[in-house]
């Protein structure tokens, strides 16, 4: 558990822990910098709580401190404002010792905010929680991280051979996820949520740029380029909005070569951006060769476009990739 000021959330999100129905674990509590005070006012009195101060700077480097300190089998990753279930740990070593070929393991969520949280959030809850196989998460893996990060449990041989978190510019969770997805590795769920995850002001993806939407999809560009787009075959991007031209910008920085862009939009077809063809969807027929990058985005939109998909024969993750 990475710590920089934990506030008032510390304490209840390591007594969820010290709480678990499973007994035979460390938490390793890695203080980077804190000066709240929070750390200071736990309780003491189990000497599983092993806290450890952290001279490095960012959530990746203390985390990979408690990881060169840890001696478990299974490595389990938590935040110091979320409240585990008591049955968490328990959960996630079962799935992994009854699903060997799966090395990282996440859970399902409910996200809690002191306010109602808004519809966009209940529509992400439901997509991280309906992707629980490894066929299902490695399909979604470029529409956002489906791993939620303070979930994740790892076999220890797995994360070590991945090297533990990077420091990239974009979301340092997100790119070990896809560098795991690139070397092959598996990813899956247990049934039942496992984590209450608090959404508040202050969350470092509130409060730091690396987590900015741009940057994802430059986490989203840099590995479709040099891990999951076919080599060799053409790249059209459905949607020529805002995000179709970002992610064709970043595709084409990472030296990707994009032929066009599909569309519906009336005003934008037989145009062009970015000096490529913008082609009507009709036009998916003659792309037989290609492979499509959905890069639409609006809410509720996805079955409509597997459904359209499928009329075309076209198979997700193998055919297209859906990318927002």
């Amino acid at each position: 558990m990475p710590v920089r000021n934990g506030g008032a959330f510390l304490a209840g999100a390591v007594q969820s822990i010290l709480d678990q129905s499973l007994q035979e674990f460390e938490l390793l509590l890695v203080d980077d910098h804190s000066s709240d005070g929070a750390i200071d006012r736990l309780h003491r009195n189990d000497d599983r709580l092993v806290v450890l101060s952290h001279e490095g700077a960012g959530v990746s480097s203390a985390f990979n401190a408690g990881l060169a300190r840890a001696r478990g089998q299974f490595i389990a990753r938590m935040d110091a404002d979320d409240i585990a279930s008591r049955d968490r740990l328990e959960q996630q070593v079962s799935f992994l010792r009854l699903h060997e070929d799966i090395d990282i393991c996440g859970a399902c969520v409910e996200i809690f905010s002191e306010q109602k949280i808004a519809g966009g959030n209940e529509r992400y809850q439901a997509w991280l929680n309906n992707l629980r196989t490894p066929q299902a998460i490695r399909r979604e893996m470029f529409i956002e991280s489906p791993i939620p990060n303070p979930t994740a449990m790892f076999r220890s041989t797995a994360l070590r051979s991945l090297g533990g978190f990077h420091d990239p510019e974009w979301p340092e969770d997100y790119d070990l996820y896809l560098r795991a997805d690139a070397r092959g590795i598996k990813m899956g769920k247990p049934p039942g949520c496992l984590l209450r995850w608090r959404e508040h002001p202050g969350r470092l993806t509130r409060t730091e740029d690396r987590y900015s939407q741009g940057n994802f999809q430059a986490a989203k560009a840099h590995y479709l380029a040099n891990s999951r787009l076919p080599a060799g075959e053409p790249v059209v991007i459905w949607g020529a909005g805002p995000g179709g031209r970002l992610m064709h910008d970043l595709l084409q920085g990472e030296g990707t070569a994009i032929k066009g862009f599909l569309d519906i939009h009336p005003r934008r077809i037989g145009g062009q951006k970015r000096g490529l063809p913008i082609w009507p969807l009709d036009k998916l027929s003659a792309l037989v060769d290609s492979f499509i990058l959905v890069a639409v985005g609006t809410a509720g939109v996805r079955p409509e476009i597997r459904e359209f998909m499928d009329r075309h024969a076209r198979i997700e993750g193998e055919d297209y990739l859906f990318v927002a």
